[in-house]
């Protein structure tokens, strides 16, 4: 029983904070705010954003009413995690750990939109608005590596590389 809750907390809190976290960087990288994936994120986080936005103002392009509700996610589920399995809860541990799983979120975010970009673009056929968000938000991941890798016989490696800095990352901070 402990197995099955343990699964679907931790799964439908992260399903939220992806939600959360992708609100952060399509605002850090002024993606299309009337694209339907973007109306979709601002329409299912603005409950809890909105208010926060009256007391944490943005900081330049970070918003971080979200960042804020991000962290708190992550020590959400920390916490619930740590309740369904009978754990003690200290304080310190929790934070650490609820921002350790907010930035895990967020790299695992990208990972899986970088993936998804890639997988996409063999199967394009002209404009599409989920395709036009994608690039959006991976480009200022990729643009950088191209500087430095251009493609290669038409083979863009930017994005292997970006998904095993990602990976690494991931692996680095252990959540």
């Amino acid at each position: 029983m402990n197995n099955a809750m343990t699964f679907l907390v931790a799964t439908l809190i992260d399903l939220y904070l992806i939600v959360v976290l992708l609100r952060v960087w399509m605002q850090l990288v002024k993606a299309d705010y009337y694209n339907p994936l973007s109306q979709f994120v601002v329409k299912a986080t603005q409950p809890v954003v909105g208010p926060l936005r009256k007391v944490l103002p943005m900081a330049g392009r970070l918003d971080t009413a979200s960042v804020t509700f991000a962290i708190a996610l992550g020590m959400i589920k920390v916490i619930a995690l740590l309740w369904i399995n009978n754990y003690g809860l200290a304080i310190l541990p929790v934070v650490v750990q609820g921002i350790l799983t907010a930035i895990s979120s967020l790299l695992s975010m990208l990972f899986w939109i970088l993936i998804i970009r890639a997988i996409l673009s063999w199967f394009s056929q002209g404009y599409n608005p989920m395709e036009a968000m994608l690039y959006q938000l991976t480009e200022p991941l990729l643009a950088p590596v191209r500087k430095i890798i251009p493609p290669i016989g038409g083979l863009d490696l930017s994005v292997l590389v970006v998904i095993i800095l990602l990976q690494f990352l991931r692996v680095l901070i252990g959540v």
